[in-house]
């Protein structure tokens, strides 16, 4: 039947050639792949063949559909451009419009931006899941059943034990139990709590990182994160670890930066503090290597999580995280 499939292409290629009109390469269609054309009846019959040679003939008639569709379909817009040229009611002296030029969306923006910054520092990218198990969402990142941290993150129950996930951190488990360390990663990526107001939406984009080797220090975080902020924002922006708690991490810290708005002097955005948080950040908990079977006494690590909407909100002085969402085109076309 290969052998057969093979003359199926040659005799349809030749009689598309050959086509003169428009109509000749409709009925041309209907004949090779209609319903009841020769490359449809081809692919119904493979069940008789031997099963060892079943998938090679499939995959040979769906290239052939495939590219006699194409082939139609490109001699059809040849022949009624030239039809319409013909009739003069395109007139090819005209100039040609130029084509407008999207951008990116100032979201994604950010995340190549943070992406490209952790590639040049080593870092390896990892994407995963957005549906979740419980266990990994929760529990094997040390959110143990009924424990109040859970109610830090209003959540979407798909089931008793599936999630939409709320972080990005269920990676962090995934990745350890395929790999041993050493270990430097980020996982970007959306996840989804049930929260809707000026600063939060029911989806946004995070970017979780992970580094795990051996003699890994709180002084190994402080110089990425030091990295990350400067290089997203300047170099004169100061930043500050606040003491903070995370299941995940211990010890835990908050990132602060400097206001970008008033510099540190007090606004209504940083509540006249002068700091704005950005992101958090830890040493990975022992209980959490437990779980994926890291040896404690050989292996330490940090990891960092921070919410790409609010970079972007600060980096372009953007008052309300709906305007991301809503494509009005006065916004978009800022960026």
């Amino acid at each position: 039947m290969e052998n057969t499939i093979e003359q199926i292409r040659e005799n349809a290629l030749t009689e598309i050639e050959n086509a003169s009109s428009a109509d000749e390469l409709k009925a041309l269609s209907v004949k090779y792949v209609g319903r009841k054309g020769h490359i449809t009846l081809f692919l119904r019959n493979i069940s008789s063949l031997p099963e060892e040679h079943r998938p090679s003939a499939g995959k040979a008639a769906n290239v052939t559909r495939q590219l006699v569709e194409a082939r139609i379909k490109e001699m059809i817009q040849q022949i009624e451009d030239a039809e319409a040229i013909s009739s003069g009611s395109i007139d090819v002296s005209l100039p040609g419009r130029l084509a407008k030029q999207g951008s990116l969306h100032p979201v994604s923006r950010i995340n190549q931006q943070i992406s490209d910054i952790f590639k040049r520092l080593g870092f390896d990218i990892a994407e995963g899941p957005e549906v979740e198990t419980d266990y990994y969402n929760f529990e094997a990142l040390n959110f143990p059943k009924n424990h109040p941290a859970r109610d830090m993150q209003d959540t979407f129950f798909v089931s008793d034990d599936i999630v939409l996930r709320t972080h990005t951190s269920p990676l962090q488990i995934r990745i350890m139990e395929k790999e041993r360390p050493p270990i430097r990663v980020i996982m970007p990526g959306r996840v989804y709590r049930c929260d809707s107001d000026l600063t939060h939406t029911p989806m946004f984009h995070q970017v979780e990182g992970l580094v795990v080797d051996k003699n890994i220090g709180f002084s190994d975080l402080k110089g990425v994160l030091t990295t990350l902020v400067h290089q997203i924002f300047d170099e004169e922006i100061s930043l500050r670890f606040r003491p903070s708690f995370f299941p995940f991490t211990e010890p835990s810290a908050e990132v602060d930066i400097l206001c970008v708005i008033c510099r540190g002097k007090g606004c209504r955005v940083c509540s006249q503090t002068g700091w704005l948080e950005v992101l958090g950040s830890g040493m990975v908990h022992p209980a959490v290597f437990e779980n994926v079977n890291y040896d404690t006494s050989q292996y330490s690590g940090f990891a960092f999580g921070m919410g790409v909407e609010r970079i972007a909100m600060l980096k372009y002085g953007i008052d309300d995280l709906r305007k991301f969402f809503e494509n009005d085109y006065r916004f978009l076309r800022q960026f």
